[in-house]
C-alpha cells in the first residue's frame, strides 16, 4: 500500500471502440481527470483508433445493434438508417449542452495535457501510418510500452 491513502494521481484510459458513446465517455473521463488536476493518458487500440484517424473521426456513429441502452430491439436497430438517425439525435442533444465535436474535443484534451498514444499492433493490423492520425497523438507504442507508462502509485486504468 502506498502512502497517499489511495489518491488517484493518473488515469490511463484504453479506448478500443469508436462508437460515439464510447468515445465521448473516454474523452469526458480524461477531461474530468485533468480538471481535477489528475494526469491522464489515452491509449487508442483496435477500432478505438478511428476516434483519432483524421478521415474517420468526424463520422463516428452511435451503436444501435446490440446496445441494450438504446431500448430498441436488435432487429429494429439493424434497419437501414437507424444508426444515422440515432447519431443525429444524440449529436443534437449534445449540441444543446455545448458538448464539443470530436475534433474540437481532441484539441481540448491535447491542450489540457492529456497524453495520447496509438497502439502499434492495431496500427499495423489496419495499415495506418502516424500521419493518418490526429496530430496530438504523441507516439505509436506497444502494449508493453503502455504498461510501463502505467507504473507507479495512484495509477488507475479504465478499458472502454
Amino acid at each position: 500500500m502506498d502512502n497517499d491513502n489511495g489518491a488517484i494521481r493518473k488515469m490511463m484510459i484504453i479506448l478500443s471502440k469508436a462508437t460515439l458513446e464510447n468515445v465521448y465517455a473516454a474523452f469526458v473521463l480524461a477531461n474530468g481527470a485533468r480538471m481535477e488536476g489528475i494526469e491522464a493518458e489515452m491509449f487508442f487500440t483496435f477500432f478505438g483508433l478511428e476516434a483519432v484517424h483524421k478521415k474517420k473521426l468526424a463520422s463516428l456513429r452511435v451503436a444501435t445493434v446490440g446496445n441494450p441502452a438504446m431500448h430498441i430491439p436488435t432487429m429494429v436497430g439493424g434497419l437501414p438508417g437507424m444508426e444515422a438517425l440515432a447519431t443525429h439525435f444524440m449529436k443534437k442533444e449534445m449540441e444543446k449542452i455545448d458538448m464539443p465535436e470530436i475534433p474540437e474535443f481532441l484539441d481540448i484534451l491535447s491542450a489540457s495535457g492529456v497524453k495520447m498514444w496509438a497502439c502499434r499492433l492495431a496500427m499495423d493490423m489496419f495499415h495506418y501510418k502516424q500521419e493518418d492520425l490526429y496530430e496530438g497523438i504523441e507516439e505509436v507504442i506497444t502494449v508493453g510500452d503502455f504498461y510501463k507508462k502505467s507504473e507507479g502509485p495512484g495509477v488507475k486504468m479504465l478499458f472502454i
